[in-house]
């Protein structure tokens, strides 16, 4: 392989943002995705930038902390970002999009760039030369194995939960009805389909959860397992108490049961999932149980008691590094100063976080090319935020970590009120990226 072509592994979130910003600062690429000739667990096609398990990117709010990461890399020139914009959703505050026009959007995008070339093929170790691994939370066993050994074997494994998705149409509307939490949404029926339950609805529900039957794992995939906080199915959820989907998945807050007037126990809602509005994923509904068992137990929500599935939820294996001891801030290994990684195999959660260090390693791989200092994005950015954890936080309980003002360094003048402290974090993260990009004479590449 080439010294001068830097090879992308994995044409994901974070793969396919990278080899767009390479290949737009004039470096070719050699893109590797090993589908669809070979498919994961949980891809469906060999489109780039599959989405697999929710289609919302999260809240797109100025003083929300997915909504900052957004506009960063907004700022940064993100063609993912562009393209989930032009395939948008209604989502009350937050960006979702239509999975598989926001995949052609991107896959188009990719194969129109002159300098980029796509390899179809699966990728069985690390290559010689600058290279980006972004192979995702499912990366194949022999790449896995080969990295294992660069890094000394230190992995750790978690799973990751799929929701369902049903018809639109199979929705009982008399039962369901449209509305944002609090009102929120550009529609003034909001963007959401809500099916409220009453405490004995509730109940029923939370009792036929913790007697339902689950996928066995494979005993090999039973070692050092654990969840993801962010992720749970709701069966692991229901058996932390009676009201820990009351209060979680299932919160009633914000919403009015128009039939009675009052607040529900509980509320499932529906997500739009594509651009004709045919299909609704049931937010936060990760799960793992057998899909006889899903189709008998979501079917007791009221609303959906003839629901007609799309996609069953299911749960799959993820690998992603020990970071903290195996990157640097640059996302750069320890091991290799011209290997870096990208994406969910870094313990970033959330799609946009991995589009971000998809951006940053890209530009960061050009950077090495060319011999220049890598950067590192000031830790008061949510992107700078982000790369920062996952590469200083305690190795010995590393968990995947999402956008969040709590990674932030605290404010000099902390306003008293929430929102206001998190306009003020906004703000100054905008601002120092602002001031970084101007230091560092940095004007986006043309399209």
């Amino acid at each position: 392989m080439s010294n001068n072509v830097i090879n992308v592994i994995g044409g994901g979130l974070a793969g396919s943002e990278a080899a767009w910003q390479i290949a737009r600062r004039g470096i070719p690429v050699r893109l590797y995705e090993m589908r669809p000739a070979k498919m994961t667990p949980a891809h469906v096609t060999g489109q780039f930038a599959e989405l697999v398990c929710s289609n919302s990117l999260g809240s797109d709010l100025p003083d929300r902390a997915p909504g900052v990461l957004k506009a960063e890399l907004r700022r940064m020139g993100s063609l993912l970002l562009e393209c989930a914009e032009r395939a948008s959703v209604p989502a009350g505050g937050a960006l979702a999009v239509d999975r598989e026009v926001f995949s052609r959007l991107v896959t188009d995008a990719i194969k129109a760039q002159p300098l980029i070339t796509v390899v179809p093929e699966e990728v069985t170790s690390i290559p010689d030369g600058v290279t980006i691994i972004a192979t995702g939370p499912l990366t194949a066993d022999a790449l896995a194995a080969d990295i294992a050994r660069l890094v000394g074997d230190e992995y750790l494994y978690f799973y990751d939960a799929i929701a369902p998705t049903v018809i639109a149409e199979s929705i009982d509307m008399s039962v369901a009805f449209r509305a944002s939490r609090y009102g929120r949404g550009e529609d003034e029926a909001g963007d959401y389909i809500n099916c409220p339950m009453t405490r004995e609805e509730y109940e029923r529900f939370v009792a036929a959860l913790l007697e339902a039957e689950t996928i066995e794992l494979r005993t090999f995939e039973q070692e050092d397992s654990q969840f993801f906080e962010g992720c749970l199915p709701i069966e692991q959820i229901a058996q932390r108490g009676f009201d820990s989907l009351a209060f979680g998945p299932m919160r009633p807050v914000g919403l009015t049961d128009p039939r009675t007037g009052r607040r529900p126990q509980a509320v499932v809602q529906l997500r739009q999932d594509n651009l004709a509005g045919t299909l609704y994923n049931l937010v936060g509904f990760q799960t793992n149980l057998r899909w006889g068992e899903q189709r008998r137990i979501l079917r007791m929500i009221p609303g959906l008691e003839q629901a007609e599935f799309a996609r069953y939820g299911m749960m799959h294996r993820n690998t992603f590094l020990n970071s903290p001891s195996h990157l640097q801030p640059s996302l750069a290994s320890r091991q290799r100063d011209d290997l870096y990684f990208a994406g969910q195999i870094t313990g970033v959660e959330g799609y946009v976080g991995n589009i971000g260090t998809g951006l940053l390693a890209g530009i960061n791989a050009v950077r090495a090319v060319r011999g220049e200092m890598p950067w590192v994005l000031p830790p008061t950015t949510m992107l700078g935020a982000l790369c920062h954890y996952i590469t200083h936080a305690d190795p010995a309980d590393f968990q995947p970590m999402k956008a969040n003002f709590g990674i932030l360094p605290a404010l000099e003048n902390t306003p008293r009120g929430k929102r206001d402290r998190q306009r003020a974090y906004s703000e100054r993260a905008l601002a120092d990226l602002e001031a970084f990009l101007i230091a560092h004479d940095t004007v986006a590449p043309p399209r």
